[in-house]
């Protein structure tokens, strides 16, 4: 496998193997915003457009990619607005220039950014997600991750073996990372026993569309976990009415134990670790120096680093 493996992937590229898998395309395609696959949009002849997803080599096994599959049907079959992978099977494998993905297809939703101001709209967010809990607590997955403070850890090895952090700043990342994961794990076994069940898992404004009601896309990071991870990155830090408006819509349809609201500072913490250590593991990938700029700087790691201290 290169250490590249999308760099195959040009436009004539793409659209060959669309059609391999039965696609009719028409010559139109986009590049869609997305760093750990590749997703693009197809033209369609006589058809609407569609969404063919690359998955990016060696990150999931494809057992794992068919739990994301057979969730988003549960989903789809219970009438939510989520779009599942057509075909069966839904994933099939393409070679291609000596790379070899994973690739599913689905239908395109149309839609644009979420106004979250509105607390009708985020009690209406609210009951969709507890619909999608209601489908997720009917089982767990078996192949995917389970969401747990050990994320930090592995995190901060990322971070302390990639090629970003400044030499000068090893000791300190290495002490404030550490201590910072230790908290995250002592803040966790707090918690006590929570339900874990079947999450969108990176539910944040960007994985939400607005078109008549709320749409969810990307389920790439479905995991296993509490309930709580599925609302908090929706909400500012400091706004008490749209957390109630959120959590009365939810309330509407799934009961939710409050307490995990306990849990929203440690999640945060866990997302900040988890990103610095993201951006370390790929930043040789092309995508990443175009998107992330500054993540080569010092100035980004001694910011980051001595935020750690406060979390």
């Amino acid at each position: 496998m290169s250490a590249h493996p999308f760099s195959v992937l040009t436009p004539d590229v793409v659209l060959d193997a669309t059609e391999s898998l039965g696609v009719r395309a028409d010559g139109r395609l986009l590049e869609l915003n997305s760093f750990e696959n590749r997703v693009f949009r197809v033209g369609v002849e006589d058809g609407p457009p569609l969404i063919a997803k690359f998955y990016r080599p060696g990150r999931f096994s494809d057992a794992a990619i068919g739990e994301e599959h057979r969730f988003l049907r549960e989903l789809a079959e219970a009438e939510l607005p989520v779009a599942a992978a057509l075909g069966e099977p839904s994933l099939q494998t393409v070679a291609v220039g000596g790379e070899r993905f994973s690739v599913a297809l689905f239908r395109c939703l149309p839609g644009r950014a979420a106004d979250l101001e509105s607390e009708d709209n985020l009690a209406w967010l609210g009951r969709l997600i507890a619909r999608v809990h209601l489908q997720g607590a009917r089982r767990r997955f078996e192949h995917r991750a389970t969401l747990s403070p050990l994320i930090a850890e592995r995190s901060l090895a990322s971070i302390l073996a990639g090629p970003l952090l400044p030499e000068y700043l090893v000791a300190r990342a290495r002490s404030n990372g550490t201590a910072l994961a230790a908290r995250i794990a002592a803040q966790w076994q707090a918690m006590g026993s929570m339900p874990s069940l079947r999450l969108h898992g990176d539910l944040h404004r960007g994985n939400l569309l607005w078109n008549e009601g709320p749409l969810l896309v990307d389920f790439d990071d479905a995991v296993n976990g509490p309930a709580v991870q599925d609302l908090w990155m929706l909400l500012p830090e400091e706004n008490p009415a749209a957390l109630d408006a959120l959590l009365d819509g939810y309330e509407s349809f799934r009961p939710f134990d409050r307490s995990e609201l306990a849990l929203i500072p440690t999640l945060r913490a866990l997302r900040r670790l988890h990103f610095a250590g993201w951006l370390s593991q790929r930043y040789t990938d092309p995508a990443f120096p175009r998107a992330f700029p500054y993540a080569a700087s010092a100035r980004y790691w001694e910011e980051e680093v001595n935020e750690w201290s406060e979390l």
